[in-house]
């Protein structure tokens, strides 16, 4: 015989009631999905970005030379007619900002972004590095 579940339908009610309310916010700490991509000439970034305009998008290089990428969350919030309660809301935009390290071979003066259809695409553009020659002359002293 197989055990039997009972649901306790007030139990989670009371928690959601609760934790979402407007003297607590809830953590959203989902970040968007990055793709990257390498060819012989550069590496591309692609965030998802869905909605977003480029106003609210940030990319730029930090002091240790790494690539900070940041979507801020701008929307004005408006005073909603009292006619509706929600039962469960979803729909959540926040702030994401994040740092990569790049690898040695991006020409960290020619990287490009743009936002296009919810994605936002950085190009960072690799150097071609010139082969080390091993072989050489050692003077002795």
């Amino acid at each position: 015989m197989l055990p039997v579940m009972f649901k306790n339908s007030w139990f989670p009610t009371v928690f959601e009631d609760f934790l979402n309310n407007d003297f607590m916010p809830r953590a959203n700490t989902t970040a968007p999905a990055v793709n990257v991509r390498m060819d012989e000439k550069s590496y591309t970034m692609e965030v998802a970005a869905p909605g977003i305009k480029k106003e609210f998008c940030r990319v730029s290089i930090n002091d240790e030379g790494n690539l900070s990428v940041a979507i801020e969350n701008k929307v004005e919030h408006k005073e909603e007619e009292k006619k509706h309660h929600y039962l469960r809301r979803e729909f959540s935009y926040t702030n994401y900002e994040q740092t990569y390290t790049l690898p040695e071979d991006v020409d960290k003066e020619n990287i490009a972004a743009k936002v296009e259809n919810g994605i936002l695409t950085v190009t960072l553009p690799r150097v071609q590095q010139q082969p080390h020659k091993l072989s050489r002359t050692i003077n002795i002293g």
